[in-house]
């Protein structure tokens, strides 16, 4: 290397930021996602014997794709080739392929090509590399930040592996923070800079397990602390930690994964009646912009799906949160989803009622179907008495209990099996006395075994 492209490369070295120059280059080096990487898990063990094959890498954003890409083109000693489905299209691709191609048959390394945001590439261009991952043209890795059994093409995920990268923990965050606060090649090592333990506590929390959004916070601090005129050490305290965090933005796509993650756990939350966890999940989506009428439209779903007659009060209570919320919008509505959603957590669970249609419903697809039996059909025409239509119906209001002892169905079931909780113990206790009554005139099952 020649001393202008040694300064060249110095100049770009020192241009890049704390998050770049932190990147590390070994796998020993790599922090997090031990649940793959650890000793004895399904990638090391690939590495390790050499058979690493075509993966799709899925996760949040800084959680390490990109880095351990890299890092396992260099463990495997292949060529590291990459490319961005935003940037690139398939001309791009064929030639990445084509080079692939002609490096195997000269007898050179293989290639590991690396595709960033693969969901974004279309059908057509996911098609494109099928063959040559088939055949091992290529080692591919494909990274996204949407699930890949929605987002990527089903042919590719079938000859692929898919690694799940979860945020990375607090304690693995402090450890990259305090290896390059010490780090003199690569970090801030020579500044001879110290952080105080509440200050590595909230960085930890405050970065939501993305290891690039710490380093870069930890940075912005740096600069704070070294322009504020303190004697050295220079210390990094959580008020100036708290100034680099800023405004802090709460990731959030309201139409893909997450949406529907937080949603499951805001309806799961309510149903297991945890109004704390509840209140968080409602939280976290209407800090990160959730439409109100959704959120809205699962409470109701909600009332009658996992509470149903347990509390007859909560299907009203939902629908008019959902009103009040359509006139006052937010913040306050935040207020009525707050009382709805407490309510309804702590409201006593039945599912009966949504067991019940299910069963009915199966009844109607799968078994014969019923006619009306004909003294319920309708008789309010001068010819129905020629039919025998209302023939021998029994007006339930003559009787005095108001239940009379007829057969609506014309078979016996029993779908509706009320729990013996909230008011639904009162519905079963009436409802025990009344299938008495109206077990008297049904058919003998006897009668309907023999037809």
């Amino acid at each position: 290397m020649s001393l202008f492209e040694s300064t060249e490369k110095a100049n770009l070295d020192a241009a890049k930021p704390l998050a770049a120059r932190m990147r590390p280059s070994q796998l020993d080096e790599f922090v997090g996602q031990k649940q793959f990487l650890g000793e004895g898990k399904l990638l090391r063990q690939l590495v390790e014997a050499d058979r690493l094959g075509s993966v799709i890498f899925y996760g949040p954003p800084g959680t390490g794709k990109t880095t351990l890409a890299r890092i396992l083109a260099g463990e495997t000693d292949r060529r590291f080739e990459q490319l961005s489905a935003i940037m690139h299209g398939v001309k791009d691709l064929r030639e990445v392929l084509s080079r692939a191609r002609d490096d195997l048959a000269s007898g050179g390394k293989g290639t590991l090509l690396f595709i960033d945001e693969i969901h974004r590439f279309n059908k057509s261009q996911q098609d494109a590399m099928l063959a040559d991952v088939e055949d091992g043209v290529v080692t591919l890795i494909g990274a996204t930040t949407s699930n890949p059994f929605f987002a990527v093409n089903g042919a590719l995920v079938s000859r692929s592996q898919v690694f799940q990268f979860e945020p990375i923990s607090p304690s693995d965050i402090k450890q990259l923070i305090n290896k390059a606060l010490t780090d003199k090649d690569r970090g801030l090592g020579e500044l001879h800079m110290k952080i105080d333990e509440d200050a590595l506590d909230y960085l930890a929390k405050i970065c939501d397990g993305d290891a690039r959004k710490s380093l870069s916070i930890l940075e912005t601090a740096a600069i704070a602390a070294n322009g504020s005129k303190q004697q050295t050490p220079l210390v990094i305290s959580k008020s100036i930690m708290r100034t680099a965090v800023g405004q802090r933005s709460i990731q959030y796509d309201p139409t893909g994964d997450e949406h529907y993650d937080l949603a499951s756990a805001l309806i799961k939350s309510i149903r297991g009646s945890d109004p704390d966890a509840a209140l968080y999940w409602l939280a976290r989506m209407l800090e990160g912009g959730e439409d109100i009428r959704f959120l809205c439209r699962r409470l109701i779903i909600l009332a009658s799906e996992d509470i149903g007659n347990a509390d007859p009060h909560a299907l009203p209570l939902a629908v008019a949160c959902s009103q009040a919320c359509e006139q006052i919008g937010l913040p306050e509505c935040q207020l009525t989803l707050s009382q709805t959603a407490t309510y309804l957590a702590c409201a006593p669970k039945s599912n009966a009622a949504t067991t019940a249609i299910g069963l009915a419903r199966n009844d109607v697809r799968e078994d014969r179907v019923l006619p009306v039996p004909r003294h319920l059909r309708d008789s309010h025409y001068r010819e129905a008495n020629q039919l025998g239509h209302g023939t021998g119906y029994q007006y339930a209001h003559n009787e005095s209990d108001g239940v009379s002892s007829q057969d609506y169905l014309g078979v016996d079931r029993s779908y509706y099996q009320p729990v013996d909780r909230g008011f639904e113990s009162e519905i079963k206790k009436r409802l025990d006395l009344i299938r008495e009554k109206l077990r008297l005139a049904k058919p003998d099952p006897s009668d309907q075994a023999s037809e």
